[in-house]
């Protein structure tokens, strides 16, 4: 796209567990549809460094909630791929589980903390996790993560809950021609809404804590995705934004938006993870 970046083989990742290069996933509910896909960014291929994004999706069957995951781990993180896997995993299970006790609302710091707990308590290898092994499962797991759940209102409509720790991101893409709002702080040189670059990852809980609610209109897709997607689409109106804009209207196949995301364009090489999701129609005028 544009100017492309290096062509290269790839080389195989080095990494304490395995790691593949790409995963990708799609499936709906009678509410939404929802497509998903990670990729190892090509410095990480060139290198031979291990993905460090990772993605959890699931449902909540009894009330036919969805609740998701997506994290970025950082690089300076000795295994940051391992700490997004741990926090992605700990969130939606916390989230499951307070769905089952039937709260009305989520409690989204005992979310967060449920993430963080699962760092802090790789780090403590066995004994009891406690706070003297936060500083080491900064220096070896730190990640950012967004969390959320996308469940039926009131009204019928879906509605979406949100929290963010980190520069990873989410937008509204509006399908019937609009643009891109974005639902959390994110860095864009562009925009009016900047986050430092500087970021303060789990296992840290930030107070306050910032969740983000909106509603998921009939035209519109729920995009959730970590920096090397956000950094590359900025405000939208380029032609990283144009592209998704393009095949994202309604709901594509899995394994195509894994090949959508695996764009080549010069300098944004990172590791990229994208979450989609809309309403169940639009996947029938897909079908059409």
């Amino acid at each position: 796209m544009g100017e492309p970046g290096y062509r290269f083989e790839p080389r195989p990742p080095t990494a304490p567990s395995y790691r593949p290069d790409t995963v990708y996933d799609g499936w709906s509910t009678d509410l939404v549809s929802v497509r998903l896909a990670s990729v190892r960014g090509y410095a990480h291929r060139y290198a031979g460094r291990p993905r460090e994004d990772d993605v959890v999706v699931s449902v909540h069957e009894p009330t036919q909630s969805v609740v998701f995951a997506v994290a970025d781990g950082v690089s300076s993180a000795e295994q940051s791929s391992i700490g997004s896997a741990l926090a992605c995993r700990g969130a939606v299970s916390n989230l499951l589980q307070q769905l089952d006790s039937g709260t009305p609302t989520v409690d989204w710091p005992q979310v967060v903390r449920s993430a963080a707990w699962q760092l802090v308590a790789r780090a403590a290898a066995g004994r009891e996790p406690e706070g003297a092994y936060s500083e080491e499962a900064e220096r070896k797991y730190a990640t950012t993560l967004v969390a959320g759940v996308v469940r039926i209102g009131e009204s019928g409509v879906p509605e979406v809950s949100l929290v963010q720790v980190g520069d990873s991101g989410a937008w509204l893409l509006d399908g019937g021609g609009g643009g891109y709002r974005r639902l959390l702080t994110t860095k864009d040189s562009n925009g009016a809404e900047v986050l430092s670059s500087v970021v303060t990852p789990l296992p840290r809980v930030p107070s306050p804590l910032p969740v983000q609610r909106t509603v998921l209109g009939p035209a519109s897709v729920l995009l959730v995705g970590t920096d090397g997607f956000g950094d590359a689409l900025g405000d939208g109106t380029g032609a990283v934004g144009e592209l998704f804009h393009r095949y994202l209207r309604t709901p594509l196949p899995a394994r195509g938006l894994a090949h959508l995301l695996d764009f080549s364009r010069e300098t944004f090489d990172d590791d990229r993870t994208l979450l989609a999701i809309w309403p169940r129609h639009l996947l029938r005028e897909a079908r059409r």
